[in-house]
């Protein structure tokens, strides 16, 4: 780590963090918005041509992933990335989450065939694996689980890029607030008749499930009760396996890393992800803040480009021999105003950076420029790879 000038973040090296050995996962996490599927595919793709064995885990709405590594289709099966650099004996392999085929796996691996079939064709199992709340953040980390049990020696990094969600607390609390709905005193209380004859159920129990008969209706409860008794066996299966995750994610060989843009709301998010990290024990590994504003070339202070832009507008009413063109004052007059406009972006942007370090300066911190156009293939992932990778005092001073 690079010791900073006063007022900023320490610098960080992600070379050396990709190039470390014993980090086995890193964790893209962050605000919506903010580009952790390119930050996660480009650092997947640079490990892999530095020499790691790496699996990119994307859980990506616009599938834009599958397109920036030209693979038809990304689907819950690792595939080969074609056109990565294997000079130093790397690979890269990418997936993308299906959250349904993810919590059908769990079953199927944890019941018998009979039993399995049951769930899976219930109608509230269906609901609950396909839109609760929380499900896809689970499954996310169960898919993570399942990766690195399933594939040791087949991978040395999995790379993962956690789920787009309004709040950062929804990736950590997730697998614990799912599996305490799946083994919680209302659904014990639902299985109660699923489990024995009705004389067994007191007159209080009796009055519950008549109120929820009125307001589900008789046939969702039950369905819900056919869940839950077919589903009894594996309640305790679901909290081990997100303890399991929980300590996965707080392990020596996870490094997480936040994923912020230049703008108030994505840096407060973030550094409420930090605090979080730090108080659940997790190995925070630094800050990435992405598409950040670089600095337009000139000398001259915003003010006095829009004094000029002024300036520039006001004497155009009048006869200027100098002009040989009519719209060269217009267009002189507009770039002065992208300049002041742009210079005080990166000046905000370098604000807003220099509060995060005050407020967390422990934190090391990469700073990505925007580039000019979107990724969509390789090329662009490489230099957005080359961008994290040559964190240096240039790109302090190109980005305020």
């Amino acid at each position: 780590m690079t010791r900073p000038a006063p007022g900023q973040a320490p610098l960080l090296d992600v070379d050396a963090l990709l190039d470390d050995r014993s980090v086995q996962i890193v964790v893209c996490c962050g605000s919506g918005g903010v580009g952790k599927t390119t930050v996660s595919a480009a650092l997947a793709l640079r490990a892999a041509e530095r020499g790691r064995h790496a699996v990119v885990l994307t859980i990506d709405p616009a599938r834009r992933l599958a397109q920036s590594m030209g693979i038809e289709q990304l689907d819950n099966t690792p595939r080969p990335v074609a056109g990565v650099d294997a000079t130093n004996g790397g690979s890269l392999d990418a997936m993308m989450l299906d959250m349904k085929r993810t919590f059908d796996e769990v079953v199927e691996s944890q019941a018998s065939p009979e039993k399995a079939r049951q769930i899976l064709d219930n109608p509230f199992y269906q609901a609950l694996s396909s839109s609760f709340a929380g499900t896809q953040e689970y499954m996310a980390m169960e898919k993570l689980g399942q990766i690195y049990r399933d594939s040791q020696g087949t991978y040395d990094l999995i790379v993962v890029d956690t789920p787009p969600s309004r709040s950062a607390l929804d990736f950590l609390d997730a697998p614990e607030r799912l599996s305490s709905f799946l083994d919680g005193r209302f659904i014990r209380l639902l299985l109660v008749p699923a489990r024995g004859p009705a004389r067994f159920m007191t007159a209080g129990l009796g009055i519950v499930t008549g109120a929820l008969t009125k307001v589900l209706g008789a046939q969702v409860l039950r369905d819900v009760q056919t869940f839950v008794a077919a589903f009894d066996t594996l309640f305790g299966g679901f909290r081990q396996r997100a303890q399991q995750t929980f300590r996965l994610l707080q392990a020596d060989g996870t490094a997480f890393l936040v994923v912020a843009a230049p703008e108030p709301d994505a840096m407060r998010e973030a550094a409420y992800f930090v605090e979080r990290l730090s108080d659940d024990a997790m190995p925070l590994a630094g800050l990435v803040v992405n598409r950040a504003g670089q600095r337009p070339l000139g000398g001259v202070t915003p003010e006095e480009a829009s004094s000029a832009a002024a300036k520039l507008v006001k004497s155009l009413g009048r006869e200027d021999p100098g002009m040989t063109d009519s719209t060269q004052g217009p267009l002189a007059a507009g770039l002065l105003r992208l300049y002041a406009d742009r210079s005080r972006q990166v000046a905000r942007e370098a604000v807003l950076r220099s509060r995060f370090a005050a407020a967390h300066p422990q934190v090391p911190t990469a700073v990505v420029p925007a580039l000019a156009g979107d990724v969509h293939d390789l090329d662009g992932l490489r230099r957005v790879g080359v961008l994290l990778g040559g964190q240096d005092e240039d790109t302090r001073r190109e980005t305020g």
